[in-house]
């Protein structure tokens, strides 16, 4: 638990930073006397910016050796702020030049010493590696990003890489994960075995472990054995009835659900399909909030049983066959171990660390699991101040116990404590999405890298910190393997907890209604909340806006104005939707998302309001039915980057014909054959994406006009039979990705002309067998992930013309039922 040591230099960049300061805010004074066309504003700047640097070495004198996260968007931050001084030494005089030259070595020498030369390729291509590992259970990858620590970056070159990443086997994971719930899982399951009972209810407080166990019985050999089919739904407090229904019809009957008229018409036919089969099926319901909302949920039929997880008895109905479990909180041997596991990836204290002072932080956390595991992975690596620090916070607050809400929001506060000023406002975003959805991570990094002006590699970075301080859950799409590469997580998603979620609300808001910087929905409303009508006509200085609710009509809108705002989260359930009539005057507005939290695609309407939105970068767009795009739309035109999920019906997309996109994201879209010729006309393109779309049998030959694509990613598609010979044009192209594309069956000679890829990915190409000898010019080539049919292939190829190229042979693992989620 030591801090960093570099042996002085922080000491001296912050001597040189504070000399600097008092020498240019001489200069102002001296400035602010002159004519003001004769004023030069570059001093003031200057002045800023080393402050900025100030504050910038402080963080970095306190980052823990172990700390892999901090310590690489630091030295980014440090990079970023020599190439500012820089850029700025051209207007300072020149009796000032000789000291500024030696800050900028200081600078440089801080950056090596933060992310030393030999281990910088290393930490980029571990982070990029773990996060591909990451999987549909939270459990595991939250066990996976903890394994990126320093200690295993820094091996000897002579490890092997399958040595260095070793939590594969996810059942030996999730047992650490489980651990304290051996006697509830038994408990539960003899009740849920009992032939008479056919409703299984377990209570507790928020945050008790009711999920955990909900997922431990999932995983339960015994339970697996039994039943025939376990579905686990999340019904939360805002539920899409109609949409748990139709994911319930389609996991035990089998097949497609019918169009549902209404949440009654969905409950008669699916209790009808559930009374003519005797299927053995268990379906577990977490997080119900009301009692209306579970017996809409609940369903009597041979074979057929539910567990609800509640953090209220009342909710559960009660009748002859239903049994109630209150979820006792963990013992002390048990809090400890899961403490330990979270704040030392083992289930000990280890012998090099004060375990009284362990013990006594663990203690304040009360045996409550969110707390123990957020507050242990929040001390993971810290110094032992920080635990000192930790263990006065907790004692002063107030005590922890089902009745004491307030108490748990002060104990993970301090969890927080730990996260530098950007980090608490990363956090604080994250309460622009509700608790327990599925969130696309590109969503997310988008907002830290428009709004809190942070590197891609830095905002990833900044993710993975959170999921290894337990803040947010990461997983991707069944039977994907997420890419992670130029700013591209596509198939990666967050999902989080819903107390955690209340105290980034808690501390963005701090009980005011308009926040200086954000205005959020706590939870969905079927309209906008009763207290915003006060803020109709009213001009608001408000960075983030999210909204959720049901379907909305133009009228339901208020006149709110946003003029200051830079992003805007429009989250829905309904199947039509009219876009929020004040977008036209969100002049800044950088970042949209409409995400449509339904089971069915919904048709939206009042695009025309994205027309005058100049400053728009980027744009998301899920679940929908989107009508023709206006065709002089200039916020098309000057757009950056478009995502498109789960989405139906393109409209007039010719309009992209001129749009200076760099990154194009089209995914999950089922009822698409062929891609419209459009979206080859991107001239500035640099990451191009088309993926899990498995109609799309052929790609146009013009797919060389994306000449300056830096990343190519063609995965899960299915149909795909060949790629165009044009792709050999693509001289920029760095990284490839043909994963999961099983109608392949060669590639095109001119793929060797690609003489800047790096990286293919080419797994689970089942009838792709040859490849052609074009291959062997692939000089810069250094990765290729495929099967083993190829892998000898590659393998000679590196023998005798591509010495640098590292061949890895995964096997067979995924599958295409990811349009079931």
């Amino acid at each position: 638990m030591e801090r960093f040591n570099s042996n002085g230099v922080f000491a001296r960049v912050d001597a040189l930073l504070k000399s600097f300061i008092t020498a240019i805010e001489q200069l102002c004074v001296s400035d602010l006397k002159l004519p003001k066309d004769q004023q030069n504003p570059a001093f003031y700047q200057f002045v800023s910016t080393l402050n900025w640097g100030v504050e910038l070495v402080k963080y970095c004198e306190n980052i823990s050796v172990l700390n892999i996260f901090r310590k690489c968007r630091y030295a980014s931050q440090i990079l970023n702020l020599e190439k500012e001084i820089n850029g700025i030494v051209g207007f300072i005089p020149a009796h000032m030049l000789l000291n500024a030259r030696n800050l900028m070595a200081e600078l440089k020498d801080l950056y090596m010493e933060l992310k030393p030369p030999d281990i910088c390729s290393t930490v980029n291509e571990s982070i990029c590696k773990q996060a591909s590992m990451l999987s549909k259970d939270d459990c595991r990858n939250t066990m996976t990003v903890k394994e990126i620590r320093l200690d295993n970056l820094c091996k000897s070159a002579e490890v092997k890489e399958a040595d260095k990443f070793s939590y594969h086997n996810t059942v030996a994971v999730k047992s650490q994960f489980y651990v304290g719930l051996e006697k509830s899982t038994g408990h539960l399951k003899d009740l849920l075995l009992q032939s008479e009972v056919s409703v299984v209810g377990v209570h507790c407080m928020g945050g008790g472990g009711k999920s955990t166990l909900a997922l431990a019985l999932c995983d339960d050999p015994h339970i697996k054995g039994f039943f025939e089919n376990v579905i686990f739904i999340t019904v939360s407090e805002s539920p899409n009835l109609k949409g748990i229904l139709k994911t319930m019809w389609e996991n035990i009957v089998g097949r497609n659900a019918p169009e549902f008229q209404n949440v009654e018409s969905a409950r008669i036919q699916l209790k009808q399909q559930l009374q003519r089969q005797s299927k053995r099926t268990l379906v577990m319901l977490d997080d119900v909030w009301s009692r209306a909302n579970s017996e809409k949920l609940l369903f009597e039929a041979p074979g057929y049983k539910t567990l609800i997880t509640s953090r209220d008895s009342s909710t559960i109905p009660r009748n002859h066959f239903t049994r109630l479990y209150q979820l006792p909180l963990l013992g002390h041997k048990d809090a400890l171990s899961l403490f330990c596991f979270s704040a030392f990836g083992q289930t000990s204290t280890p012998s090099t660390v004060d375990s009284n002072l362990v013990m006594k932080v663990q203690a304040e956390c009360k045996e409550l699991p969110l707390a123990l595991k957020v507050i242990g992975s929040s001390l993971h690596g810290e110094p032992h101040m920080a635990w000192e620090s930790t263990m006065k916070k907790l004692s002063k607050g107030e005590p922890i116990s089902r009745y004491h809400k307030q108490g748990l929001r002060r104990c993970l506060e301090i969890s927080i404590g730990f996260l530098d000023d950007v980090g608490r406002e990363c956090f604080i975003d994250l309460a622009s999405f509700p608790e327990d959805q599925k969130i696309c991570v590109d969503a997310l990094l988008d907002i830290w890298v428009h709004v809190r002006k942070l590197e891609w590699r830095d905002a990833f970075t900044m993710l993975l910190e959170f999921a290894n301080r337990n803040i947010l859950n990461l997983l991707s799409n069944p039977g994907s393997q997420a890419t992670i590469s130029y700013g591209n997580a596509s198939e990666l998603y967050f999902s989080q907890h819903r107390i955690l979620r209340d105290l980034a609300m808690y501390l963005g808001s701090r009980d005011s209604l308009v926040h200086d910087k954000k205005l959020l929905m706590p939870r969905k409303e079927q309209s906008l909340p009763g207290k915003w009508e006060m803020l109709n006509d009213r001009q608001f200085n408000v960075q983030i806006v999210s909204v959720y609710t049901g379907s909305m009509a133009e009228n339901q809108w208020y006149e709110m104005n946003f003029l200051e705002t830079e992003v805007l989260v429009l989250l829905f359930s309904a199947s039509e939707y009219f876009l929020p009539p004040f977008l036209k005057t969100m002049k800044k507005l950088k970042f949209l998302i409409v995400c449509n939290l339904s089971s069915k695609k919904a048709t939206i309407r009042g695009l025309g309001a994205l027309s005058p939105l100049t400053q728009l970068r980027s744009v998301r767009l899920e679940r929908l039915l989107p009508p023709t795009i206006p065709k002089q739309s200039k916020a098309m035109q000057n757009l950056d980057k478009l995502s498109l999920s789960l989405s139906e019906g393109f409209g007039n997309i010719s309009t992209l014909n001129d749009a200076n996109l760099q990154g194009f994201n089209l995914e999950h879209c089922s009822n698409l054959e062929e891609l419209p010729p459009a979206i080859f006309q991107m001239p500035s393109a640099q990451i191009w994406s088309v993926s899990n779309s498995h109609l799309v049998e052929k790609l146009p030959y013009d797919l060389g006009k994306l000449s300056f694509l830096r990343m190519l990613k063609l995965s899960a598609l299915p149909g795909l039979k060949e790629l165009p010979a044009s792709i050999g044009k693509l001289g920029q192209l760095e990284f490839l990705d043909i994963s999961l594309c099983e109608g392949l069956k060669e590639l095109p000679d001119e793929i060797g002309q690609l003489k800047k890829l790096k990286e293919l990915n080419m797994r689970e190409c089942s009838h792709l067998r040859i490849l052609p000898r074009s291959v062997c010019g692939l000089g810069s080539l250094k990765h290729v992930i495929c099967d083993e049919k190829v892998g000898h292939q590659w393998l000679r190829a590196k023998t005798f013309s591509i010495p640098d190229l590292r061949v890895e042979i995964v096997e067979a693992q995924s599958t295409f039922g990811w349009l079931d989620d």
